[in-house]
């Protein structure tokens, strides 16, 4: 056979020739169903992306706990086509419902789905064996018309339940809508999280204004009490220019009780007294007198308070100072140093003050011993008046050794010479008969 002659075709087989074509037909069909089921299953898919977006979407807008679950309750119901449906959510610690919503029923069931929706919550056994729609059906706890519920969890002092009545197209609850209803409960779990986190902090941040009001009206109270301390405090200080530190410090200790009556306490007793102050006054003038004195008081009252002297009585031209340490020896040394100081300022205050031709004489005198202190009342047409001072022959003595000063002396009875005698050296200048003492006074001069 040459190579130019034709090849001759292999006869067709019309059977062999109708069953290729039934396999690729049939091939076909199994790609097309395939493909349909593909595409129902995408369908599907893209239904329950879009119901859990439209739901989250809603749900996730707002933060108000009652206004979540019924939103959520609207859009599910609408998504699967149902007339009836109620969310339930109950507070374990209380065992109380903190939140219900419902549609589709009216009365008695609303009632039932209330009881027994907490009722099925708050039993962990109840919850475990309800696992289908029968369960629901035949445990009497819910309404009759309920298909299907799901209870969730969302922390541990809040449980809930969503229940769903029948479809409207009649067709029942399938597990591809069991898994997006599972979906969306734990989407509204969330929500309801942060609803309850948004609860707390807006009741914290109302606790704190509270507390923040509470603490301004404390401030307030505060400051108006500092002020009127300030105000006492102002009161006080003016007044310890006139009440003598002793009965201050007695108020102080004991603000409203009585004052305590007089007792008999050892003390050093010193009056100050400027000699010539009328015709001072008659020389100067009131004004400048007044000036004068006010200079020297001043330097009387800083080397009295510095040897912790306390001024009892005050005259225009003297004054009567108590001195009541513990220690009697120290009163009378206290005494004999403040009395000192006094001089050695007059004769500074001359030095500086050009109004006196030469220093003022003040004379002085100390008894030391043991004489009545404390309160006294005295009882007038006006009123009652109280005084604090010593009272006895220990201070007419003081005052009349005072009295016999001269030219600035500084004069001392025997038992204040007796207690200093170790510090200072005093000398004895005689025995006087002082007016209203029955015996002679030994009288000692600084």
């Amino acid at each position: 056979m040459t190579n130019d002659e034709p090849l001759n075709p292999e006869p067709l087989n019309p059977q062999r020739h109708t069953m290729d074509l039934e396999r690729e037909l049939e091939a076909l069909r199994s790609s097309l169903l395939q493909a349909e089921r593909i595409q129902t299953e995408l369908d599907r898919r893209v239904y329950y992306l879009k119901t859990l977006y439209d739901v989250s979407k809603d749900i996730f807008s707002s933060v108000e706990y009652e206004l979540i679950l019924k939103n959520f309750l609207l859009m599910t119901m609408g998504n699967f086509g149902v007339a009836e449906g109620f969310i339930l959510t109950v507070d374990v610690p209380s065992i109380e419902i903190n939140g219900f919503v419902s549609v589709g029923f009216q009365g008695d069931d609303i009632s039932l789905l209330r009881t027994g929706g907490s009722e099925i919550l708050l039993s962990d056994d109840l919850v475990k064996s309800m696992q289908n729609e029968a369960d629901f059906k035949t445990c009497g706890l819910l309404s009759s018309a309920m298909m299907c519920a799901f209870p969730f969890v969302v922390d541990t002092d809040c449980t809930g339940i969503m229940g769903l009545g029948a479809k409207l197209i009649g067709e029942p609850y399938n597990t591809d809508d069991e898994e997006l209803l599972d979906t969306l409960v734990n989407n509204l779990v969330v929500a309801m999280k942060n609803a309850r986190s948004f609860e707390e902090i807006k009741g914290l941040n109302l606790d704190l204004q509270e507390k923040n009001i509470q603490l301004e009206t404390a401030l307030n109270q505060l400051q108006a009490s500092m002020r009127k301390v300030e105000i006492l405090e102002s009161v006080k200080e003016n007044l310890s220019k006139f009440v003598p530190v002793t009965v201050s410090r007695m108020i102080e200790k004991s603000p409203t009780n009585t004052i305590p009556e007089s007792k008999k306490q050892d003390l050093s007793v010193l009056f100050v007294d400027i000699e010539g102050y009328t015709k001072l006054c008659e020389k100067l003038g009131s004004s400048q007198t007044s000036e004068v004195i006010e200079k020297h008081f001043s330097a009387f009252m800083d080397a009295i308070y510095a040897n912790n002297g306390d001024v009892n009585e005050t005259a225009g031209d003297g004054l009567m100072v108590l001195f009541m340490d513990e220690d009697k020896n120290t009163s009378a040394l206290e005494a004999v140093r403040a009395a000192i100081s006094i001089r050695e300022k007059t004769t500074r205050i001359w030095e500086e003050c050009s109004t006196l031709y030469r220093p003022l004489d003040v004379n002085m005198g100390i008894n030391s011993g043991q004489a009545l202190v404390g309160a006294a009342k005295f009882e007038t047409y006006s009123g009652s008046r109280w005084t604090y001072t010593a009272r006895g022959s220990l201070t007419n003595v003081a005052a009349r050794i005072g009295a016999q000063a001269t030219g600035g002396r500084i004069y001392l009875s025997e038992s204040t010479a007796d207690r200093v005698k170790r510090h200072v050296s005093p000398v004895s200048i005689g025995k006087f008969k002082l007016k209203n003492v029955s015996e002679e006074i030994e009288i000692f001069e600084l």
